[in-house]
Order: structure tokens, then C-alpha cells, then sequence
């Protein structure tokens, strides 16, 4: 069984009511993956926001695997000291991460990131040699249209996330990085200006969708 474990920060986990690129995701490989799969991770809840804690309230689909490592508020910076034990634990084969606009935009400058993403890759290596990763880059925020110096340390990561994926890929624990959703917008894409709604969910999976087929064979073409 190939296993995924879904990396991320609050636009992963999702908050009560939503459905996630999780579930979009999880949809689109019940319908083009030839074989058995799962999703993975020590967590299974949504974020209430109304509370500021998470919630186990059920997905519509009682069949999907909820497991992932995503937390409200969460980056690279968090996850890289978790991802060691997740991997071991979880098994995964294949992690799904989506990433960094929350490193940027209260706890590091691009550069400093990028080093938590190294230790990140680092932790899931000692944890498993073979495991394979596909990022997303840091997709269009709201605050990007107004916060110039912050436009500036999203580009700047995101030209030093392709290169740290060029830098560590290995034949035994390949890294592909995701295109950035072309169509993406944070009007039409965003419930808030940052947080997908359907649409926004839909172009987020598709992106890692489009990756694992193109680079990996897995799954087929997104099909909303």
C-alpha cells in the first residue's frame, strides 16, 4: 500500500466545514490510482476557529483517511523537528507538503526558511532513506498585494525552494517541486485572502497531482 502523509500549515489541516486539498486530493487518487493507498500522519482533526483549538468534527465522507501532520499557525520551522518520528510512525512513502507562508510572515526571512527546509528533509531522510517528496511553492496571499517587502521574501523563497529541491533530489529519495497553480488567485481562490475555498482547494490538489503524475507516473491528470 502506498502511503501519503499531507504536510502543512493551516490551508492543510482546514477548519471545521471545509473540505480540504486533502479530501480533494484523496478524491482524485480514488479515481486514477491503480493501486491500494492511504493518507498517513499522527493527526486526524480540523482547527475550530472559533474555539483556536483543533476538532474532530467528521468529514461528510465517512471512507476518508483524515491522518495528516498540519497545524494552524505551523511552517517549516515546526515541522522539521516532527517530521523524523511522523515518517517512522506513519510509514509514508511519499510526502505532500505545502509550506512557508507562515514561516515568512512572523518567524523567518527566505534564507532562514530554506534552512529549516533542509533540516526538514534531513529528519525525513534519517527516518527513512527512500522517502519521496513533492512541495508546493508558497501560493498568492493577500498580504503580498500590499506588503511589498513581503512579496519580496515569498519570491525569494520560492527561487531558493527550487533550488534546494535541485540540490538534494537523489535517485533513492527523489524531490519534485510542484508548479505553483497557474490560475491561482486570492479573489476567487481564497475565502479570505489566504485560506482556499473549493476552487482554491481544487488547484491546490491538482498541483500535486499534476506533479505526481508527470514526474512519477502515480495517479492520471486531475479531473475535478
Amino acid at each position: 500500500m502506498l502511503r501519503f502523509m499531507p504536510v502543512g500549515d493551516s490551508m492543510t489541516i482546514g477548519s471545521a466545514g471545509e473540505h480540504t486539498w486533502r479530501y480533494r486530493m484523496w478524491q482524485h487518487l480514488c479515481r486514477s490510482h491503480g493501486g491500494p493507498f492511504t493518507l498517513v500522519g499522527p493527526r486526524e482533526t480540523l482547527h475550530d476557529k472559533l474555539a483556536g483549538t483543533p476538532t474532530s468534527l467528521a468529514y461528510a465522507e465517512p471512507g476518508f483517511p483524515r491522518a495528516h501532520l498540519a497545524g494552524w499557525g505551523e511552517g517549516w520551522l515546526h515541522m522539521a523537528p516532527l517530521i523524523g518520528e511522523a515518517v517512522r510512525a506513519g510509514r509514508a512513502d511519499v510526502l505532500l507538503v505545502s509550506l512557508g507562508l507562515i514561516d515568512l510572515g512572523f518567524y523567518t526571512n527566505a534564507e532562514q526558511t530554506s534552512e529549516n527546509v533542509r533540516a526538514f528533509v534531513r529528519e525525513a531522510r534519517a527516518a527513512d532513506r527512500r522517502v519521496r517528496m513533492v512541495w508546493l511553492p508558497v501560493t498568492p496571499n493577500i498580504r503580498a498585494r500590499t506588503d511589498e517587502a513581503f512579496a519580496a521574501e515569498v519570491a525569494r523563497f520560492n527561487e531558493l525552494l527550487a533550488k534546494t529541491a535541485a540540490d538534494l533530489d537523489e535517485p533513492g529519495s527523489p524531490l519534485l517541486l510542484a508548479s505553483s497553480p497557474p490560475s491561482y488567485d486570492v479573489s476567487a481562490d481564497t475565502y479570505d485572502g489566504t485560506h482556499p475555498n473549493a476552487s482554491g482547494e481544487h488547484k491546490i490538489a491538482a498541483a500535486f497531482a499534476e506533479a505526481l503524475h508527470q514526474g512519477w507516473g502515480l495517479g492520471g491528470p486531475y479531473r475535478p
